[in-house]
């Protein structure tokens, strides 16, 4: 693989294809837990390298788990529910 994305910039981490389950989760739990540190008090550097690591990694993630179960309340008509809006927005079917 080309260490460099289509920008020029350094790739860091591993290729997370290369990347057993395990490690994939754990890269994905560090990611999410640094990422408000990084949004508040990055360069704008370090805030473009989290985004693209952040979405390599949940691509590969998804890649992975195209069935992952997803909880009810986390889609649009679970959330419409919970707080009683009708709104107006129209849904894809498993959205």
């Amino acid at each position: 693989m080309n260490a460099h994305d289509e920008r020029g910039t350094t790739m860091t981490g591993v290729d997370p294809s290369r990347l057993d389950d395990q490690q994939l989760m754990k890269e994905l739990e560090t990611i999410h837990r640094t990422r408000h540190d990084t949004l508040l008090y990055g360069s704008n550097d370090a805030l473009r390298a989290h985004n693209e690591r952040m979405a390599q990694l949940e691509g590969e993630y998804l890649r992975r788990n195209p069935r992952r179960p997803v909880a009810p309340g986390r889609t649009r008509e679970g959330a419409r529910e919970r707080t009683g809006s009708d709104a107006a927005t129209p849904t894809a079917s498993g959205t």
